[in-house]
């Protein structure tokens, strides 16, 4: 039986690009060696690097003044790792905090110098972003996470750059590559690979190069090493990219950027509509913030005893993932750019006969 994985990640990869991959892992281009096996220092190698950042640069129309670079370390390295480049003068971060990955990179924030918590929505357990985002305090650069995946909140907005007149940077580990944006707002965006862009073990990590700071730093904690050794400072998740070249091409060849917004959209509609006509169901955050790429919901606290009902023919039609986070609770139903329509209308068509049934 077919699987609808919702998982919020790792995620959902196209059957393509699991397919090539498969391939690769046994014999990669003809060469008689897996993927696995492959120098990063070959040829075959250094095509799939340079070929992985191009398409970003294509996909995101990335001007000239800006690197592409594939990482380790996950966004868990970035929270610190950009505090430690962006912060100069008046060593002080601002962070929104729209929940728990933001209030991570804040921690990290406060080991290299310090944070200033420009808005919260901690006040209603994150169930809408903050719109209030006035800077009272002198400050380095701006952080905010742009979709979070445990609440199901998402700028659909960003804070503009010309307006605050300083470095703005942003996680956008689960809703890269499912919307376009225009990338000259930002000077730094970090994204973690296992949502829309390839397999866990690599890090997206895009950069305005004249915005860094030259502090003394060690060395792999220093953007500039990895834009001068071009992303080998050291040997780089060699699969991990590939699949996230694979990943890149597969979305090219789907019509880029544009026609998947629009899908994740469809699918988007879908579910939260459901979810509001549904009166056993009821969303967990502001209509107005609803995450495109995370949709979070619950049985109605009336219909709670209709859980065990709906968690088995969930199981039975193959639907995996849905548990929301155990802060949050409830349903969580992730819906990258991967995953099919007809996967959100299974679930849909579960929400209804429960209704029917119940």
């Amino acid at each position: 039986m077919k699987k609808h994985n919702f998982s919020a990640g790792p995620s959902i990869l196209a059957e393509e690009v699991l397919d090539q991959a498969a391939s690769a892992v046994l014999n990669f281009n003809n060469s008689n060696l897996s993927v696995l096996e492959v120098s990063h220092r070959g040829d075959d190698f250094n095509h799939v690097m340079n070929t992985a950042k191009l398409l970003v640069k294509e996909l995101l129309n990335i001007p000239q003044e800006y690197e592409v670079l594939f990482l380790q370390g996950g966004a868990s390295l970035q929270f610190y790792m950009s505090a430690l480049n962006y912060m100069g003068t008046h060593n002080t971060g601002g962070y929104i905090d729209t929940g728990t990955w933001s209030s991570k990179a804040i921690k990290e924030a406060n080991k290299t110098g310090r944070s200033i918590t420009i808005s919260s929505s901690k006040d209603k357990n994150y169930n809408y972003i903050p719109k209030d985002n006035y800077i009272s305090t002198p400050i380095d650069y701006l952080h905010f996470t742009s979709n979070n995946t445990i609440y199901g909140t998402q700028f659909h907005k960003f804070p503009q750059k010309y307006n605050l007149k300083l470095p703005i940077i942003c996680d956008m580990s689960s809703d890269i590559m499912s919307r376009e944006f225009d990338i000259t707002n930002f000077d730094l965006i970090y994204a973690g690979a296992q949502k829309n862009i390839g397999p866990a073990g690599t890090t997206l990590v895009i950069i305005k190069k004249d915005t860094i700071n030259f502090n003394k730093l060690p060395s792999y904690l220093n953007y500039h090493t990895h834009i001068d050794k071009g992303s080998m400072f050291n040997t780089p998740p060699v699969f991990s990219i590939y699949v996230c070249m694979l990943t890149l091409e597969w979305l090219k060849n789907k019509g880029g950027i544009n026609n998947i917004s629009e899908k994740n959209n469809a699918k988007a509609n879908l579910i939260y509509q459901t979810i509001d006509n549904n009166p056993l169901f009821e969303g967990v955050v502001e209509k107005e913030d609803r995450s495109i790429m995370n949709a979070t919901f619950k049985l109605k606290e009336e219909h709670a005893g209709l859980k065990s009902q709906f968690e088995n023919i969930c199981h039975e039609s193959g639907i995996i993932g849905i548990n929301g986070h155990r802060s949050v609770g409830g349903y969580r139903a992730s819906m990258y750019n991967a995953l099919e329509i007809e996967s959100v209308d299974t679930l849909c068509q579960i929400m209804n006969y429960i209704l029917k049934k119940s």
